[in-house]
């Protein structure tokens, strides 16, 4: 839970680093909290039927937009990439797939041109 609330604490944050272990948590949590959400838009009767979107996810997907992004750039940082590289996930399939290599590697070890590494002085 403190890696999830950690990403919010730096939702508007898109310089520096983070750790694998703060992206993966967030985005388990964050898959957690829709699933649970589509569940009350369900219980609820919120959900379109025209859409099929829910009132309650789709407020909920545009609040977790910017966190996301800024976790997701910072992520990119620690494997010595651009936060650019996040667009390459507009290419359907592959680029997502490219993205979520990027996502799994290891962070530079040291300091890079984004910042100091995130595991130096973080006992976990």
């Amino acid at each position: 839970m403190k890696w999830y609330l950690m990403a919010w604490q730096r939702c508007l944050q898109f310089s520096g680093r983070s750790r694998r272990t703060e992206y993966w948590m967030f985005l388990l949590l964050n898959i957690l909290v829709a699933i649970a959400i589509a569940l009350v838009d369900l219980m609820l009767g919120t959900v379109d039927e025209q859409t099929k979107t829910g009132t309650f996810s789709t407020f909920y997907s545009f609040i977790v937009i910017l966190p996301t992004l800024a976790l997701t750039v910072r992520r990119l940082h620690d494997t010595g990439r651009t936060g650019w590289w996040v667009l390459i996930s507009l290419i359907p399939v592959l680029g997502v797939i490219v993205l979520l290599v990027f996502m799994a590697l290891d962070g530079e070890p040291g300091n890079n041109d984004y910042g100091a590494n995130p595991k130096a002085g973080m006992a976990f």
